[in-house]
């Protein structure tokens, strides 16, 4: 199993956030966390993926978002 975590600005979720939810609706994962932080307003959200190459793809595709990063680690 694998953890994708993406992460990006309060900006960034209010240009890309459509964007972002259609390329998650692709993938076949389990959403682990959505966290709004104070502060900042910056978005982190995990998904959990069961095949090394969605997670790798799905972080793919979050990078072609600006201002959102993305990484995968195995759980």
């Amino acid at each position: 199993m694998w953890r994708v975590i993406i992460q990006c600005s309060a900006e960034s979720w209010r240009n890309h956030a459509d964007a972002f939810k259609a390329i998650a609706a692709k993938y076949p994962g389990i959403p682990l966390a959505s966290k709004k932080m104070k502060g900042d307003e910056r978005r982190i959200m995990e998904y959990q993926l069961e095949n090394v190459g969605d997670a790798e793809d799905f972080t793919d595709e979050c990078l072609t978002l600006e201002g959102f990063t993305a990484q995968f680690e195995s759980l």
